[in-house]
């Protein structure tokens, strides 16, 4: 039994060392800091730990630490108990100049086992710039042609949303370029000394008139710190594309337009004390513009080489082939590769000049190209086959492939080597009709005229049973068979006619139009929000909700979404003979939607609002309006 026992609890302790969690032992900090401002660096590991030996801190003062902190929970899913633990070391810091410096690792020890943590990178901003009366104009002026939206208005000064404080930068990384030269343009907005609370879909860019434009994928939008024109600001890029000249001059990029909701504080008479505590708050939408910028494109200089076809860049040519030593009927493959970066997207498949004797077939083009904001790179491969049709020696001329090298600010040619194949002549072709190994077929011969070097046709075989031609069926002339192939496709025609000129006539009006499909569009609108519903969607749920709403009344009362607003809808709804029950039941709907885009919600809240305005809709419907 001893025996048994000791054998059980060994097993048992190799299972529990399996089911172990691995000991994750990790740094974090934030990635930018201000100079004299204190910031807190953390080491966390998952499992019990002693013994921990921090780094020495360079570059910064420890204003206090190591605080430490313990953390478990326990949770049963499905029937499976999970436990998590976690142990925090806390210092707090605070840099001692401005740059860019590492924090080494941490050690701590872990079951006797010593566990080494990550490094951290910290970048350093220096303090604001304390403004004088002497400079303070130029100050606005400087970040004015950066990217501000302009003067400050009444509404601005009430939210705290200045020029100062919210504007965009239009960013890009050459104003002075080459045609087909790639830059970068970005659009970052900056604010200080307000809350963003989120940016909205109502986004006009301009049209990049003259460029080539390739977008670059946009994820979640992330804010970082950033110190411009001697100020820090959170920052957040909102769009970035790669844009390339189609011609030479001045190309004028022209304002953009991005949305925000700011989250203002409302400045009331309080009530009681919880209103100065707690602070009461409303959203509020400003218009930010992004100035536009001109860039100033120079023509390709002169001199371009026979085989330049656009490409500018830097590239690279690799070329193969399959095989230089074949039979008659073998396919043969010449492979390029142009490699590099530049007008990736531009370029032209270099064309090969197949000799006689070969049957050569469309290239087959791949692109495996990556979207940067260095530009576009990649390879563009090409496969060239042929099938050669009569033995000999041949060759294969040189490929050339031109560019115009940014770098260099000059034209370079790359060139393939000529290739010598050799085609024997197959084991199947041993029939030789005419003695001079052509096995009687029609070849051609160094350019020279065609010449029929075997007898390939055969008379058709007239022995044998009579074929018997069958004479058509003819309609008689004037039945009633030949009557009805006139009259039937006539007045098809007649009722075509008349069906399409109604449908023009209805076309043509366009309130007609809106006020048919007002109820079509609204019930799309509903299902999309039915399933950001399903999907806890909570955002988009209440885009499609309002957009539901308004996009119906703007159909139905035929006014134009610009000039739609709840006092219009309310003389128009009572004009039409509408109850004031149903017109009570459409504001309501109307302002739940509005309120709660930027309130939270339960999803209680959100199906009682999906009903209603369902039901608003369906009602509307019955009454014809």
């Amino acid at each position: 039994m001893r025996y048994k026992f000791l054998v059980l609890l060994t097993f048992l302790g190799m299972a529990l060392t399996g089911f172990a969690d691995d000991v994750v032992f990790k740094a974090q900090a934030p990635k930018q800091v201000i100079l004299g401002r204190p910031f807190q660096v953390t080491f966390t590991v998952n499992q019990r730990s002693r013994d921990l030996r921090a780094p020495e801190f360079t570059d910064f003062d420890v204003l206090s630490g190591p605080y430490t902190s313990t953390s478990s929970s326990t949770s049963f899913v499905n029937g499976k108990r999970t436990s998590v633990f976690e142990q925090t070391y806390t210092y707090m810091l605070m840099a001692q100049k401005v740059g860019t410096f590492t924090i080494a690792p941490a050690t701590v020890r872990v079951n006797g086992e010593e566990v080494q943590s990550n490094g951290v990178r910290i970048q350093v901003l220096p303090e604001d710039e304390q403004p004088n009366s002497g400079s303070k104009g130029n100050q606005g002026n400087g970040r004015q042609n950066s990217g501000s939206t302009g003067s400050t208005n009444s509404s601005s000064a009430q939210d705290g949303a200045s020029s100062e404080n919210l504007f965009v930068r239009t960013i890009a990384t050459k104003t002075h370029v080459h045609e087909q030269e790639a830059l970068l343009v970005t659009y970052k907005l900056y604010f200080a000394s307000v809350d963003v609370a989120q940016l909205t879909n109502n986004t006009k860019l301009p049209e990049f008139t003259g460029f080539l434009k390739q977008e670059l994928e946009q994820g979640e939008i992330q804010t970082e710190m950033e110190h411009y024109n001697g100020r820090n600001y959170q920052t957040a890029v909102l769009y970035r594309t790669i844009l390339y000249p189609q011609h030479s001059g001045e190309i004028k990029i022209e304002p953009a337009k991005f949305e925000a909701v700011l989250r203002v504080q409302t400045r009331s008479q309080s009530r009681s004390i919880f209103d100065d505590f707690f602070g009461t708050y409303t959203n509020v939408t400003k218009m930010i513009t992004a100035p536009g910028v001109t860039v100033k494109v120079d023509a390709l200089p002169s001199g371009k080489p026979a085989g330049f076809s656009g490409g500018v860049g830097k590239f690279t040519l690799t070329p193969s082939i399959s095989q230089t030593d074949i039979q008659t009927n073998d396919a043969v493959t010449i492979k390029l590769d142009i490699s590099g970066s530049g007008n990736m997207k531009l370029l032209k498949t270099p064309a090969i000049d197949w000799p006689e004797g070969f049957e050569p077939y469309d290239p087959k083009v791949t692109n495996n190209f990556s979207t940067t904001t260095s530009g576009v790179s990649g390879t563009k491969s090409i496969e060239y086959l042929a099938i050669a049709r009569n033995a000999g020696d041949y060759t294969i001329p040189a490929v050339t492939f031109s560019y115009y090298d940014i770098e260099e600010q000059s034209y370079k040619t790359l060139t393939t080597p000529e290739y010598t194949i050799h085609v024997k002549r197959s084991a199947g072709d041993k029939g030789d009709t005419n003695g001079d190994g052509t096995n009687g077929v029609v070849v051609y011969n160094q350019k020279e005229d065609i010449k029929l070097l075997g007898t390939d046709i055969r008379y058709i075989e007239t022995k044998g049973e009579r074929i018997k031609v069958k004479s058509p069926d003819f309609i008689e002339y004037g039945s009633w068979t030949f009557w009805l192939c006139y009259l039937i496709p006539l007045v098809i025609a007649i009722l075509l006619l008349i069906i399409l000129r109604k449908q023009i006539k209805e076309n043509a009006d366009i309130n007609r139009v809106r006020y048919k499909r007002a109820n079509k569009v609204a019930q799309k609108r509903l299902k999309a929000a039915a399933a950001a519903l399903k999907a806890n969607d909570k955002n988009r749920f209440y885009e499609e909700i309002e957009r539901a709403a308004w996009t119906y009344l703007s159909d139905r009362l035929s006014i134009p979404t610009a000039d739609l607003n709840k006092e219009n809808i309310t003389t128009l709804l009572r004009q039409k003979g509408v109850s004031e029950e149903r017109i009570k039941e459409m504001m309501d709907v109307l302002s739940t939607a509005e309120f709660a885009r930027y309130a939270p919600a339960t999803d209680h809240a959100m199906d009682d609002l999906y009903t209603a305005t369902t039901n608003l809709i369906n009602n509307l419907e019955k009454e014809k309006i």
